[in-house]
C-alpha cells in the first residue's frame, strides 16, 4: 500500500491498555496519497482510531472522514465530495495462534463473520496504511458530480452490422 504517509506503532507499546489516536496527514502527505489513489486532490483526511489489546495482537477500530477531489466520469469536471468510513481490523504477530492458516485447500467464507486478523511482517503496525486502505475502498472509480446526468439518445434507425456486411458483399465485382 501507499508509503506516502506512515504512522507506525510498535506492537509491544500497546500491551498497556487502550490507546486512542487521531491521525491527520499534512498537505504534502495528502498530495502523495491523492496521487497514489488516482485522485485530483485530497483536501482533508482525518481518522480517529482506538487500539485495544486482542489476544497476542491488537484490535483497531474507528473511522475516517475525508474530502476527495475527483474527475466526473460524465462531464469530466473536477468536483469535491465527502467520504467517510469505518475501520475494524485485527492484527497479530507472526506465529500467533490466532493467525489464519497458511495452508491451501478449500476456504469457507462467512460474509457475516469478522475478517481474519492480518499478520504483521515486523513488530510495527502502520495505522496510516489501514486508513488509506479503507479510504481507497470507499472511492467511486466512476464518480459522478451531483446533478450531472448521462444523456444519450440512440439514433432513430440502427443499421444491423450484418446489413453492412451484406452491402459490402454485394458490392464485390
Amino acid at each position: 500500500m501507499s508509503q506516502a504517509w506512515t504512522t507506525p506503532v510498535r506492537l509491544h507499546e500497546l500491551g498497556r491498555g487502550i490507546l486512542s489516536v487521531r491521525l491527520e496527514p499534512d498537505a504534502a502527505e495528502r498530495a502523495k496519497v491523492a496521487h497514489d489513489l488516482g485522485l485530483e486532490s485530497l483536501p482533508a483526511l482525518t481518522a480517529k482510531l482506538t487500539l485495544k489489546p486482542w489476544f497476542d495482537g491488537v484490535e483497531i477500530t474507528g473511522g475516517f472522514d475525508a474530502v476527495v477531489e475527483q474527475i466526473c466520469a460524465v462531464s469530466l469536471d473536477n468536483f469535491e465530495h465527502p467520504l467517510a468510513g469505518d475501520i475494524e481490523v485485527r492484527v497479530v504477530p507472526v506465529g500467533s495462534p490466532q493467525a489464519p492458516e497458511a495452508g491451501g485447500g478449500e476456504v469457507e467464507y462467512d460474509p457475516e463473520a469478522p475478517d481474519p486478523p492480518d499478520v504483521l511482517e515486523g513488530d510495527a503496525i502502520d495505522l496510516a496504511a489501514y486508513v488509506v486502505e479503507h479510504l481507497a475502498l470507499e472511492i467511486d472509480p466512476f464518480a459522478r458530480k451531483p446533478g450531472v446526468e448521462f444523456d444519450y439518445t440512440p439514433p432513430d434507425e440502427l443499421e444491423s452490422p450484418f446489413a453492412v456486411l451484406k452491402k459490402l458483399k454485394g458490392s464485390e465485382p
